[in-house]
Formats: structure tokens, sequence, C-alpha cells
């Protein structure tokens, strides 16, 4: 088992560990709850899971800071049943998180809240199966609702539900296109803020994407993003209903059938630690 790590800029002189976070005795005798977390990644797609940890909008934003926190592109809470909620990096709650859902099916399998390898996890949008096979975790995301083409900045978009919302658009290179002006410029289209990705396509079952998250910017993958950009290519280019997508994190694979979506890819462990909020930033 990994020792925790601790972030503070001051030294305490004992701590004991506890469920959810850990109390760190001062030289006063002042009681800190400091949080406990793993961070785990899917495709580069990073996070930081918790259990029972009360979240705000604040702490989350704290947490997920490359600089000052421990870093990610957003935060998971993981309840017995399980559950799953989850924050993006700038502390607003999504719907949905397909990566996110693969990590907490590894992490609920390991730490004994479900038996065997195919179960289900709670999600705002309802309950999602999960299958754990040997380098990989399958996920199902429900049904997927493509749009017809609109115009948004004089581009060409397909509107996708995948219990979150996104804007699909085909480019000529992904290395000429500017994901992080593009992506926040969307989002003064759609108030609630839209996931936005930029799709080349190499062949009927290859496809290669970037992505700006609502709420995040431009990260290394998307789990939802990869099916919205796997499904409004099968609608409107005609790709196969299984596909590869290339993301700078790696590559994962999609499949509909009768318009449920299965995403798969790697899930992993990157760390443990111990997170101090009255640290020189997040006090």
């Amino acid at each position: 088992m990994m020792t925790p790590a601790v972030w503070s800029a001051r030294r305490w002189p004992t701590y004991k560990m506890g469920i959810g976070k850990v109390d760190i005795a001062s030289t006063a005798g002042k009681e800190t709850p400091l949080v406990r977390f793993t961070k785990m990644q899917g495709l580069g797609n990073d996070f930081i899971v918790v259990d029972d940890v009360e979240m705000t909008s604040d702490l989350v934003r704290d947490l997920c800071d490359r600089r000052f926190g421990v870093g990610a592109d957003g935060v998971l809470r993981v309840t017995e049943g399980p559950t799953m909620e989850y924050w993006n990096a700038d502390g607003g709650a999504a719907e949905m998180c397909g990566n996110g859902l693969r990590c907490v099916a590894l992490y609920a399998r390991d730490r004994g809240m479900v038996s065997g390898e195919a179960f289900l996890i709670g999600t705002p949008v309802g309950d999602r199966g999960a299958v754990i096979v040997p380098d990989a975790v399958t996920v199902e995301l429900g049904q997927v609702s493509v749009g017809e083409s609109v115009v948004f900045l004089d581009r060409d978009w397909v509107l996708v539900d995948v219990g979150n919302p996104h804007a699909v658009t085909w480019v000529d290179d992904l290395d000429q296109i500017d994901v992080a002006g593009v992506g926040s410029r969307m989002q003064e289209e759609f108030p609630n803020g839209v996931n936005v990705e930029f799709v080349t396509i190499d062949s009927s079952s290859r496809l290669n994407m970037r992505v700006w998250e609502r709420g995040v910017g431009e990260t290394l993958a998307c789990g939802t993003g990869i099916v919205a950009a796997a499904a409004a290519s099968i609608r409107h280019y005609g790709a196969a209903s299984e596909v590869e997508v290339v993301v700078p994190g790696g590559t994962a694979g999609v499949s509909l059938v009768d318009g449920v979506a299965h995403l798969s890819g790697p899930a992993e462990y990157v760390f443990e630690g111990v997170w101090n909020p009255l640290g020189p930033h997040g006090g």
C-alpha cells in the first residue's frame, strides 16, 4: 500500500488516518480535516477520487489547481452503492464523465463496493453498467442523441447529448485548430456551456479527436466527447458502429448498438495522498 503524501507548508507532529479524511493535531491541539484522495487517470484524463467527503465548488477548484493543489481535470466522489458524482476543475457539477466512470468502476471493484467484474454504478443521469477485463474497463453511457448540422462561429457543428452536451465539428488538420480559442468562444453560444470536439476521419473505423472540455479547457481525452464524436461521425459520415478514437492521451473504443453507447479503454491509479486545505493556498 502506498504511503499517502501530505501537502502542507506546516509541520504537523502526528496524524491519524480516517475514512475520507485525516485528523491532524497541531502543537496547539487544533484538529484540521484533511482530504484523503486517490489520483486516477483514463487516457490522460486525470481525476481526484474521494469517498465520503463534503464537496464545495471552492474545494474542487483548490484540489484541481495544478500549481497549488493536487491537480486534475475534475473530482469524482464515490459512495456506497456504488454511486458517482463529478465536478469539473472550475468547481461546476457535471451530469456525466465517461473516463471518470471507468475510473470509478475500477476504484469501486478494488475497494469491495461490488462483487464480480460486471456491475451497475449510480450516476446523476441513471444507472450505468461497467465491465472490467484485463487492461480495460468498458462502461455503458446510455442512449446517445445526435442532432442535425447547425452553424456557430461560421462553422458547421453537430450537437450531441451523451447525458451532457457536446458540439462536434470535422476539420482537415487537428494541429491547425485553435482548440482553446474556438472552445472558449463556443461557451458564449450555450448558457450552460458545452463540450467541444474537433474530429478528423482516418477511415470508417478510426477517428482522431481533440477536445475542449466545459469547465476545464483542452484535455488529453474526454470519454463522453469520444462517444459524441463517434456517434456524430456514424450518423453524418457513415462511420462504422464500432470505431477507435485516437486522442492525445491514447486510444479508446466505442460501440453503438440501437443508439446505446459503450466506451472502452484503460483506467489506472496514479498515486494516493492527503491534501491540506489549510495550506497557504487552500486556507
